[in-house]
């Protein structure tokens, strides 16, 4: 899938995870597609929550390989 930019969070334990994606996130323009890798098991449930509370769009979520995951995280359009 393709995406703007990328955070590697891999070993960052919650809530380390989301608050690097939320920082990043706010820094980026509507439309564009943010790739978390993580490998906390919270993440599973932690960062589709977060895109739920602050109105971002969880496009997939790809398992790896145990726990590493990979989210695109896209902003919607400004209305």
């Amino acid at each position: 899938m393709d995406f703007d930019q990328q955070i590697d969070a891999r070993s960052l334990l919650c809530p380390l995870p989301v608050l690097k994606a939320r920082k990043r996130l706010k820094a980026m323009q509507a439309g564009q597609v943010l790739e978390l890798i993580a490998d906390d098991p919270a993440a599973v449930i932690d960062v589709p929550h977060f895109c739920a509370q602050q109105g971002y769009e969880l496009l997939k979520a790809t398992p790896v390989k145990g726990t590493l995951r990979r989210y695109y995280i896209k902003i919607p359009a400004l209305k």
